[in-house]
């Protein structure tokens, strides 16, 4: 956070500065606990309790500045906002208008139904080597979660990685407009929140506001194998730069594109092309479907003109693609854990499966698919649990366990789709699933646990995997 003292901070957000002009000199926060000496605290109301509760908390622990949607008690100088929320994005908004003022920021936004998160920390990794660079913890990406990282920066970042989630139409707009990005990248359209969002076209004109706004000199980072992507080209007047799996046609042809992609238990490899030049590269992370947010973030660099082969080397240093994604766990006794509970789509769910089925395929090693709901669908919900479970059959998992009564179209579609002698199980609870695990698990097996985080797996997959 930058230097900044109450009355600017009350310029910015709009308020009334009651108290002394003090000098804001730690971070923004809005959780009391993680207040510093010098910082600001932002109380609102939440979903199950009200942060004007913890101003005298935040006080202890040094709070310079109080912003708040009413007047305090509490003898601390503070501003008095409509919404916290707002004013939250208002500040960010003027902190990133400062420091590009200052020096040389560079504003990366990324969205898309999948792989944000996976994609921006492969960012960091490559943009930390030529300069500050400051990126989402964990999926900070929503109307708090972007402005707080917005707000981490100072004179001396020279990149930014915005993660931009939505729920809405109209979400990453503002997002967008808060920060104003130089390079908008959009992963993929899928069914992720499809129930907010009403359906899969809603999801497209929502991502597309990742690139509406980009100006002639900006860059807009798009995937040619997804059509619904591919048609916000004609939406945005920035200069596309294109990532995906073929070389394109030959009077626009693919900026960066991967071919020989393959996966294992030990990581996953691919061979990056730019026009006659080429690359190996080799991830350390799981799963195929990580190659197209790895050509994302090379794409993103090329972009900027950032050395490719020392972008390639950077991603091959990434251990894992996040907490709980794709994580590999080995608890012992020649069994592998691939936990990736924290988040579900179905074409992540899918992808997920899909890798599980490659990496056993030929290697001796029975496939286990641990499923849980895939949250946020709406309508679309039956539907897509009944196709995941059919696919579970066709590409031959082994033995497929499904967890919760919102998961159990699986287990059904499952039973009704095999012939192939598939071994499928429906429990209601996580302890009934790691009950029946542990008393059938077998040397050479591979678990893969996989669903949205309000399923409650995240935790299932750490156990069987000895974490």
């Amino acid at each position: 956070m930058l230097r900044m003292r109450a009355r600017e901070i009350a310029a910015a957000v709009g308020g009334a500065l009651q108290g002394d002009d003090v000098l804001v000199t730690g971070s923004v926060e809005t959780d009391s606990r993680l207040v510093a000496a010098g910082g600001v605290f932002v109380a609102m109301p939440g979903e199950s309790t009200d942060g004007h509760r913890f101003v005298d908390a935040a006080v202890a622990a040094g709070a310079a500045l109080v912003i708040a949607e009413r007047p305090l008690e509490q003898a601390v100088p503070h501003i008095v906002v409509d919404s916290g929320v707002v004013a939250l994005g208002a500040l960010a908004a003027d902190v990133i208008r400062r420091v590009r003022e200052a020096g040389a920021l560079t504003v990366i936004g990324v969205t898309g139904s999948n792989g944000k998160t996976t994609t921006k920390n492969m960012l960091q990794a490559i943009l930390e080597q030529h300069g500050p660079t400051v990126s989402p913890i964990k999926s900070f990406n929503n109307e708090v979660g972007a402005p707080m990282t917005m707000l981490r920066i100072d004179e001396s970042t020279r990149y930014l990685v915005l993660e931009m989630g939505a729920s809405y139409v109209g979400d990453i707009a503002r997002l967008t407009a808060m920060s104003h990005p130089d390079v908008g990248v959009v992963l993929k359209v899928g069914l992720a929140h499809a129930g907010e969002f009403g359906g899969v076209e809603a999801t497209t004109r929502a991502k597309t506001e990742m690139v509406q706004d980009l100006d002639s000199h900006h860059v807009a980072v798009l995937n040619r194998d997804d059509e619904r992507v591919a048609g916000m080209a004609r939406s945005t007047r920035a200069r596309i730069a294109w990532f995906g799996t073929s070389p394109g046609p030959a009077d626009e042809p693919t900026t960066l594109w991967a071919g020989d992609v393959d996966s294992t238990l030990e990581g996953t490899i691919a061979t990056v092309h730019r026009g006659d030049e080429s690359w190996p590269l080799r991830l350390r992370i799981l799963g195929e479907h990580h190659v197209m947010n790895a050509l994302a973030a090379l794409t993103v660099a090329d972009a900027l003109g950032l050395d490719l082969e020392r972008a390639v080397g950077a991603l091959g240093s990434l251990e894992r693609a996040e907490r709980w994604r794709m994580e590999l766990l080995e608890p012992g006794g020649g069994i592998t854990v691939i936990n990736d509970a924290y988040n579900a789509s179905p074409d992540s769910m899918a992808a997920a499966i899909r890798s599980l089925a490659h990496m056993t395929r030929g290697a001796q090693r029975r496939s286990i698919a641990v499923l849980g709901e895939m949250g946020e669908l709406g309508a679309l919900s039956t539907e897509e649990h009944d196709r995941i479970g059919r696919l579970a059959v066709r590409v031959r998992i082994d033995r497929l366990v499904v967890v919760g009564s919102a998961a159990k179209a699986i287990h059904d579609a499952a039973e009704l789709e095999s012939s192939f002698g598939q071994d499928t199980a429906w429990v209601e609870t996580a302890e009934e699933a790691e009950a029946l695990l542990r008393s059938s698990l077998e040397p050479g097996d591979v678990v893969l646990v996989k669903s949205s985080l309000s399923a409650g797996l995240k935790d299932l997959g750490d156990r069987i995997g000895g974490r």
